[in-house]
């Protein structure tokens, strides 16, 4: 009997997007990322401010970058959704195949009490036996189990 592996299959029937909706969100939550986030809006503000004075192409209040800032939040909050409805189907299909490793435990459990019980009712009934039989070999054989005959020849 094969074990399927349900998890593997469904990583396989992924779709190109949903594969790059996970790889998009598992790197924007990540330390490199928020690293490289804040150092290049330093660098932005630096260059923009400092470096460049008068010939800067985003001068204070720094527009342009509110305008890519607003556009990345767009695209994050779109790709978040999409990668939470996926960990919800995940969650789902993880449900599934508890409830259904659980049913078939129980199943086992159940029969293996049966057996138990069974083995149970044999055990009784052999001791019965064993007794009986042993009440019987000591009705049948008077004086067994008395000792030694002391008026026998050789007494």
């Amino acid at each position: 009997m094969t074990i399927k592996n349900w998890h593997t299959e469904h990583k396989a029937s992924l779709t190109p997007g949903q594969k790059a909706a996970d790889v998009l969100r598992n790197g924007m939550g990540s330390w490199p990322f928020i690293g490289t986030f804040i150092l290049s809006m330093v660098l932005w503000a630096v260059a923009n401010s400092i470096v460049l004075k008068n010939g800067s192409w985003d001068p204070y209040p720094y527009i342009l970058l509110n305008l890519f800032l607003s556009m990345l939040a767009g695209l994050q909050g779109a790709i978040l959704l999409i990668s939470a409805k996926r960990q919800d189907a995940i969650s789902s299909a993880m449900a599934k195949h508890d409830y259904d490793t659980n049913v078939a435990a129980k199943l086992e459990i159940d029969r293996l009490i049966d057996l138990g019980e069974q083995h149970k009712q044999m055990i009784e009934q052999l001791r019965a036996l064993v007794a009986e039989t042993s009440r019987a070999a000591l009705v049948s054989e008077p004086g067994a189990g008395s000792g030694p005959r002391l008026d026998g020849p050789g007494a």
